[in-house]
């Protein structure tokens, strides 16, 4: 089974994560980066969405997903995006990439990246709760 990859860019999404007090309180600009393996040749072979996975409803999940979190690290995020996005969208791999721009002075940018699951394996059950 090939593996191809879908991707999803710099997803800005407002959300409470950080374990200072003043990011408690305060939404802040963290950014996230998806690779999903997929096998793409129904989609290609049909043209039509409905044989793909559809990167707006990945978007608009793990968007919703991480308002309503509050974690305190990006680890925590990060790990939790990865299972819904493997669960609730039957994907056998991703890699998960969280980023909290300026939140260390010095630096543009830090955050965490992780891959889960087996780019060649089988696809997690979905989620009902769609």
């Amino acid at each position: 089974m090939p593996t191809d990859i879908i991707f999803l860019r710099e997803l800005r999404v407002r959300a409470i994560v950080g374990i200072w007090e003043w990011e408690r309180r305060m939404p802040q600009d963290i950014v996230i980066d998806l690779e999903m393996a997929a096998d793409i040749r129904a989609a290609a072979k049909k043209d039509h969405i409905d044989a793909t996975l559809d990167y707006k409803a990945v978007s608009r999940r793990v968007t919703e997903f991480v308002q309503e979190s509050g974690f305190q690290l990006v680890e925590t995020l990060a790990e939790r995006v990865a299972e819904v996005v493997m669960t609730e969208f039957s994907v056998p791999w991703v890699r998960v990439a969280v980023h909290k721009p300026f939140a260390i002075r010095s630096s543009r940018d830090v955050g965490i990246v992780i891959e889960r699951g087996d780019p060649q394996g089988t696809p997690g059950r979905r989620s009902k709760s769609r």
